[in-house]
């Protein structure tokens, strides 16, 4: 066989981007088993309310953070919640959309980021995304902030650190920068019209936002020499 002619026209998705999106995809199977009657108890229609169970337990809610803040309390038994609710989600349409992104932004970005570098980047946005959520629910409590259930504000912590690795490349380029930000651009626009037609009075969009710069911001530190490339410009000052 001619060189070349035996490769896969795929590219293999990288083992640590199988390890975040396999417990999404296995949480659907169940649901999805569970909804034939095939788990759960044999119940048909049982995948439903075994999702609605799943979500109760995983969500990560506001409201809930802001009140044990307020009582300077800490449960621990709660306090997973900020890393499970990016697995569980609110349908199966919802739970492909965040799998597909994950698996085509995650297979871009490991290639130049290291394994424990994407980890970081998908549950640092996923992190930095509900607190800064929390943060907007504490400021602006007249309004309602659902809580949050999907793994969007993870993805999204993969765009930003997409479009930090396209910035990069435009800037040893010398061309406009401001090209990197327009795959944002465009999610961010169908997302508004979307939510304008379909989902009236959503809020979570903030903690997708909070995630595209979470995961923009954490690039400067995770790319290969990120870190001494951050305190040698410190010095420099």
């Amino acid at each position: 066989m001619r060189p070349g002619y035996d490769e896969s026209p795929l590219n293999p998705v990288p083992a640590v981007v199988w390890a975040l999106v396999l417990p999404m995809i296995a949480c659907e199977v169940v649901f999805g088993l569970a909804q034939l009657g095939l788990a759960g108890g044999g119940t048909p229609g049982a995948g439903l309310a075994m999702r609605q169970l799943a979500a109760e337990r995983t969500a990560y809610i506001p409201e809930m953070v802001l009140q044990l803040w307020q009582m300077r309390a800490l449960v621990l038994d709660q306090s997973w919640r900020i890393l499970t609710y990016s697995f569980i989600h609110m349908s199966l349409t919802h739970a492909i959309f965040v799998i597909v992104f994950c698996l085509a932004l995650g297979n871009l970005i490991a290639n130049q980021f290291r394994a424990w570098a994407v980890i970081a980047l998908f549950f640092g946005s996923a992190i930095g995304g509900a607190l800064i959520y929390t943060l907007f629910a504490g400021l602006f409590p007249q309004f309602r902030f659902q809580p949050l259930i999907g793994g969007y504000p993870a993805v999204y912590g993969f765009v930003g650190a997409f479009t930090f690795l396209l910035w990069t490349r435009l800037g040893q380029q010398n061309a406009n920068r401001m090209r990197a930000f327009s795959l944002i651009g465009m999610l961010l626009a169908f997302q508004l019209i979307f939510g304008i037609i379909f989902q009236s009075g959503n809020t979570t969009w903030i903690a997708e936002v909070a995630g595209f710069i979470t995961g923009f911001l954490l690039s400067f530190v995770l790319i290969p020499g990120g870190v001494a490339r951050v305190l040698r410009q410190i010095r420099q000052r």
